[in-house]
Formats: structure tokens, C-alpha cells, sequence
């Protein structure tokens, strides 16, 4: 069978994918394993590209690029004497390019892994150097500890090297951390983290030792890949990461590269974020829900504006105490709800990944670092959107601190109707008085408006007026059917996402629109049901992972959802790009 890498998953940088060997290995993996075990893990006999001849090694050939460390290349040579070895280019930040290799090793991996700030740069640089299918390996680095952060920056591959050289010196690997045997063994303790396989540690010797070493590191991974495929490896690393003072370094260095993770992270899915810690608010998902909401989002309504606290329930609608905020304004002002990590969410956008796709710690108290993001993403909302006032029906807590800061900031007058809790029959009779004499918005009204603000949010600033300047809809919200004026079907609400999903009439619609358009260009082919990366000519650069897309071709038109961001799919050369809802030869 042919062997090359190919990506299946990704949650972030961090990817599920595919060495497909005699025995198929599933990656992030142990290089050693791929390599003894499967025998080969790409074409021993592969030369270099033409016109690349020495610019890179390619592996088992030995002419490594000009200023590689020679203690790396006699490494090799003394680990894998007698392997035939993959395509594997040896590069640095500096060498990295497409090579034609199927996997990357970072030359000075062991060099850079220890420092935040350098595995950053030297990681980030290479990986985007290098095709998207490749798998990047870093050796001689990986441990139980710090595996899972070296998966979430983007590597594919690592070795047991360092976990065997550790046995050897008696250092005991557990996922959080490090222990000397002989220190064990003199405080009379016992063995942390064992394996039933351990012998008790009166009994345990430094081969022992090796052998749990790469049970651990094994384990490990079985971790960070079951995380990776449930969308959840970033609440791993929240707590995995304070075990090391530069594991912190990196998971915060990485934080601030915000464009390198937001290309790689899914816009929808299923997996909960787990809200706990500060940190969370520096999550790909969360700084991208606050910048739509204040760049994207329109408010449609000429009714005050109110602001409630957030509720547990998820969507807020469905909680006790949003019932009784409902009841109370009565289709006479806008709800939008104040929410750590969050920020505002508009009552349109309550369904809308992550609105309803997260579950914070609940103490009370807010922290500073909280505040001033919430206070940021409202003050930022209401210089977007007019108002004629806000009532700010919240809580005394962090919630009426947020909104005297900002209330200091803007032209809207703020007034505050909670006595001592917000769903008091005190506190109820201020919300509703404070409403009185303002007009009513009627439930069509509302239902046109979510729409238009899904749409805003899901593709562009404007697109839900490009997109619907007249519509009907029906069902119910959060399962809205959009049709025009004729009762042509053009999109439908997904309930566990909040987002629109179009169908072909409406992909048309949207492809001939003022809207932005996610576009897929494909070569002269009709697809079924998907299109895999090879057949794509063209991508729009914006395209994430779960992005409506239009797929257009010289004998196809289609509409589905992008497995691909836009760049990946240009550069890509297989897995699949895109699925495919509705297509039709052209």
C-alpha cells in the first residue's frame, strides 16, 4: 500500500492523524514504535526533490542542511544504524520549506524544548513552513509531562529517547512530574503513578524503571489523543500545564498567538469548554465569539437594551430565572446576557457556539482579570449599537461594577432596577416598570432578527441584510426554517450549534448575494458526498474547520461544511476538504 501521513482530527494545532504503514499507526505516536515496529515508516529509497539536493536531509540519506548541530546528526546515526528510516526532512526555523517529505524532524528540538518564548517561535515557524499534511517530530524531548503540550503546539511525533535515558539515571516519569528513586526509596514512600505491571519499590530497578518511563510517555498519549478527538485537550492542558514552571510559559506564549491557533480551531462542535480558570478567557473560542459580537453583530431593535446576569442552564432561555426576565420585559426591550467567560451575548446569539457550549466554576466572585474583559467586550458593544438607554438588571456582585465602569465611558444613560436579587418580586416590578410606554417588538420581528443576526455573526458584518432583506420563516426557534417570499427553502437553524446551514437554493442565493462568501473551488468533478484535497483548486482564506462553504467546479455546484480551514485546503494534497450537504451536476 502507498505510506503518507494524513490529518483526520484537529483541536488546534493538535491533530489525530494517520501514518499509513504495513500496521497503520495513529499519531500524536512514538516515532520508535512507527519506526521498529512497522518496519519502515515511508520509502527508504526516496531522494530528495529535483532542485533540493542538499538543501535538507532526507533521511537515511545523510547530507544534513548547512549549520545542523553535529552532536544531532551522530544521534541518528547511533539510534537507527540499521532502520530504514522515513522521509523525514532535519530542519530548523530557518532551513524549514517543503521538501517533499512526508514528516519534519526539528533539528534542535532539545534545544528549544525547556524555553516557552523559543519553542514557540522555532515550533510556529516550522510548522507553517511545512506542508499541513506532514507530521513534525520532535526527538529526544518528549515525557509523560510535557507530551500533551508539545502535541497542542503542533507535533505529530515524538520518542521515548529521554523517557529511556531518565530510567537509566533512576528518575521515575509521572504526568506531573518527576521523582528520584533512591529519594523514594530513603523517605520509605512509595512508587506514584505506578502500573499494576510495577514491581512494589523495594523490588524496582533502573530497567524497571525505563520500562515504566514508556509506559508513561505511551499513556500519555493515549490521553492527549483521546482529548484531541473529543475537542477537549485545551482543559487538559489548563491543569497539565501547572506542573512545570515552562510548560506555564509555553501554554501562555502560545495564548498570545492568536492567529497561528484561531486558523486551526474549529468555529462549531459539540465538546463543552469547561470555564476554570481566568485563562479560559484567552481561548481561541472565546476571543473570537467577543470580537463577532462587537465587529459583526448588529442590533436591529429600537427598544432599550437589558442586561441580565447569565444563568447555568444552557441556552439561558430555558433557566427559571431568564423566564422571569422574559415575562417581566415583555417584548418591550433587547436582552442580552453578561457572562464570564463570555462577555454579552444578545438574546439572538444565545444558541450560537459557545453561547450555549460552556460551563463556568460558580463562586460569586469575579476576578479582576475577568471584569475588565466583560467590562471591554460591553463598553466595545455599545459604541457598535445604539440604544436610547440600558437597564442593567444584575447583581451587585461583578456584574453592576462592570456596568458602572463602562456606563462612565459612554453617551447611553445606564439604570440599575435590581433591589437586592434579580428575580425578586422587588426586583421584577422595577425591571417591568422601568419598560413602561415602550412599544412592543412582535415574535415574527424577533425571529427575523436572529436570523439576520446568525448570519452577521456566522459570515460578515452586513450579511444578514445582503442575505434576507425579506424573509419568512417558520417553526420555531432554535429550529428556525428560512424561506423567501415565494416559500422557497434557503437555510435552517442547527439547533446544537446555533449556526445556519444552507440548502442548495439558499447556497445559490448566498453565492449571488453582496455577502461574503466562503468558496470552495473544485476541478471537473461532481463530488459524493465529499471532496478530499487533492480535487480542491481554490479555497477562500477565511474558511475554518466547520464553516458553511460553497462548492463550485466547472460541472458541480454544492454547498457543506469545511473539514479544512481555506489554506489547509489549498496546500493539502489528501484528506478530506470538505463535506458535502447538496451538490448538483451543472
Amino acid at each position: 500500500m502507498t505510506e503518507y501521513f494524513e490529518v483526520h482530527a484537529r483541536d488546534g494545532a493538535a491533530r489525530i492523524g494517520e501514518l499509513r504503514l504495513r500496521d497503520p499507526v495513529t499519531t500524536p505516536a512514538l516515532a520508535d514504535d512507527a519506526v521498529v515496529d512497522a518496519g519502515s515508516l515511508w520509502a527508504a529509497d526516496r531522494d530528495p526533490p529535483e532542485g533540493n539536493e542538499g538543501a535538507v536531509t532526507v533521511l537515511p540519506h545523510r547530507a544534513f542542511p548547512a549549520g545542523t548541530d553535529p552532536t544531532v546528526q551522530e544521534s541518528f546515526a547511533v539510534d537507527y544504524p540499521d532502520v530504514d528510516f522515513p522521509s523525514a526532512g532535519v530542519v530548523t526555523a530557518e532551513t524549514a520549506a517543503d521538501y517533499g517529505c512526508d514528516a519534519y524532524v526539528l533539528a534542535n528540538a532539545p534545544g528549544v524544548v525547556g524555553h516557552g518564548e523559543s519553542f514557540r517561535d522555532e515550533t510556529i515557524a516550522v510548522r507553517e513552513a511545512i506542508p499541513p499534511d506532514t507530521a513534525l517530530y520532535l526527538a529526544g524531548v518528549a515525557t509523560p509531562a510535557n507530551v500533551a503540550s508539545l502535541v497542542a503546539a503542533g507535533v505529530d511525533l515524538v520518542d521515548a529517547k529521554l523517557a529511556r535515558v531518565k530510567g537509566r539515571q533512576g528518575v521515575y516519569l509521572t504526568t506531573e512530574g518527576e521523582y528520584h528513586l533512591d529519594e523514594l526509596a530513603a523517605e520509605g514512600g512509595e512508587l506514584p503513578g505506578s502500573f499494576p505491571s510495577d514491581p512494589p519499590l523495594d523490588e524496582f530497578t533502573r530497567e524497571d524503571c525505563v520500562s515504566h518511563n514508556v509506559a508513561a510517555l505511551d499513556s500519555a498519549l493515549a490521553t492527549v489523543r483521546t482529548r484531541i478527538r473529543r475537542g477537549r485537550l485545551r482543559d487538559y492542558l489548563e491543569g497539565q500545564a501547572r506542573h512545570g514552571n515552562w510548560l506555564t510559559a509555553t501554554f501562555r506564549e502560545f495564548d498570545h498567538e492568536y492567529r497561528y491557533l484561531e486558523e486551526r480551531t474549529p468555529v462549531i462542535r459539540e465538546a463543552e469548554i469547561s470555564a476554570a480558570s481566568e485563562e479560559t478567557l484567552d481561548r481561541v473560542e472565546i476571543q473570537r465569539f467577543a470580537d463577532r459580537v462587537t465587529t459583526r453583530y448588529r442590533n436591529r431593535f429600537s427598544n432599550p437594551l437589558v442586561l441580565v446576569p447569565c444563568s447555568a442552564r444552557k441556552p439561558y432561555s430555558d433557566s427559571q430565572s431568564h423566564a422571569q426576565f422574559h415575562r417581566a420585559i415583555h417584548y418591550r426591550g433587547h436582552l442580552a446576557s453578561m457572562t464570564s467567560p463570555i462577555g454579552v451575548v444578545p438574546q439572538e446569539l444565545e444558541c450560537t457556539y459557545p453561547a450555549q457550549h460552556y460551563d463556568a466554576v460558580v463562586t460569586g466572585d469575579w476576578s479582576e482579570g475577568e471584569k475588565t474583559f466583560v467590562a471591554a467586550v460591553l463598553r466595545r458593544y455599545l459604541e457598535r449599537n445604539d440604544y436610547p438607554r440600558v437597564i442593567a438588571h444584575v447583581p451587585g456582585e461583578g456584574y453592576r461594577d462592570i456596568c458602572e465602569r463602562v456606563a462612565d465611558d459612554v453617551d447611553v444613560p445606564f439604570e440599575f432596577t435590581v433591589a437586592d436579587h434579580p428575580t425578586t418580586s422587588e426586583s421584577l416590578s422595577n425591571l417591568s416598570d422601568a419598560l413602561a410606554g415602550e412599544l412592543k417588538y412582535s415574535k415574527r420581528e424577533r425571529q427575523h432578527n436572529t436570523v439576520r443576526a446568525i448570519a452577521d455573526y456566522q459570515f460578515g458584518a452586513g450579511a444578514g441584510d445582503d442575505l434576507f432583506p425579506d424573509l419568512r420563516t417558520t417553526s420555531r426557534h432554535p429550529k428556525l426554517q428560512i424561506r423567501d417570499d415565494e416559500g422557497t427553502q434557503l437555510a435552517a437553524q442547527v439547533p446544537q450549534y446555533g449556526v445556519l446551514s444552507f440548502t442548495l437554493d439558499g447556497a445559490r442565493h448566498w453565492a449571488e448575494s453582496d455577502a461574503p462568501t466562503k468558496r470552495v473551488e473544485i476541478d471537473s468533478f461532481v463530488p459524493h458526498g465529499s471532496v478530499l484535497a487533492p480535487g480542491v483548486v481554490d479555497a477562500s482564506e477565511g474558511i475554518r474547520v466547520g464553516d458553511e462553504v460553497v462548492v463550485e467546479g466547472p460541472v458541480a455546484f454544492g454547498v457543506g461544511r469545511a473539514e479544512m480551514s481555506g489554506p489547509e485546503m489549498r496546500d493539502s494534497t489528501r484528506g478530506v476538504a470538505v463535506q458535502v450537504r447538496h451538490v448538483e451536476e451543472t
